[in-house]
């Protein structure tokens, strides 16, 4: 398996980011496990979970990114028995005016109720603000007591929330 590490790649977007750095990667003998990558901005921010090579050398290939503008960062990441994750499925959605502290409130009462968020988007369109979050709720978790903290929740800032089942069929 190799040592597990975590690889950060943030600049601004431009075709063949995700070439080169997979290139790179690959010429070293590493394995993209997991990834998440997103446009923020204009801005690119991809992270990955690479095993098979040596963080410090993975750093070193990667650094003449720097020179088209884009930062990286290699971090060594403890052992895990990488788990499935338990619970059951949920999607959070919200959405309304932006203003500071919505994603605060809403993810602090998931986190009191057990849940974990396990995917969070978020997009600021104008004024709108939405935030979509796929959420894993321990088995047995009151689903209608947490539904109404979170419409309480999404009152207190101002903008709508609602948590329905995730559709399995649509992954």
């Amino acid at each position: 398996m190799g040592t597990s590490f975590a690889i950060t790649v943030v600049g601004h977007d431009r075709p063949g980011i995700i070439a080169e750095v997979t290139g790179a990667l690959a010429d070293l003998g590493g394995n993209l496990e997991d990834s998440s990558m997103t446009l923020l901005r204009g801005h690119f921010a991809w992270t990955l979970v690479v095993t098979g090579t040596d963080p410090v050398v993975t750093q070193e290939r990667l650094r003449p990114l720097q020179d088209s503008g884009l930062w990286t960062t290699v971090i060594p990441l403890p052992e895990s028995d990488a788990a499935p994750r338990s619970g059951v499925s949920y999607v959070l959605s919200v959405h309304g005016g932006d203003r500071p502290g919505i994603v605060a409130k809403l993810t602090e009462v998931v986190a009191a109720a057990g849940g974990n968020i396990v995917d969070l988007t978020t997009r600021l369109a104008g004024d709108l603000y939405v935030l979509v979050a796929e959420v894993a709720l321990p088995v047995g978790a009151d689903v209608a007591l947490l539904e109404r903290q979170i419409s309480a929740a999404a009152t207190s800032v101002g903008v709508g929330a609602t948590l329905r089942p995730e559709d399995t069929d649509l992954l």
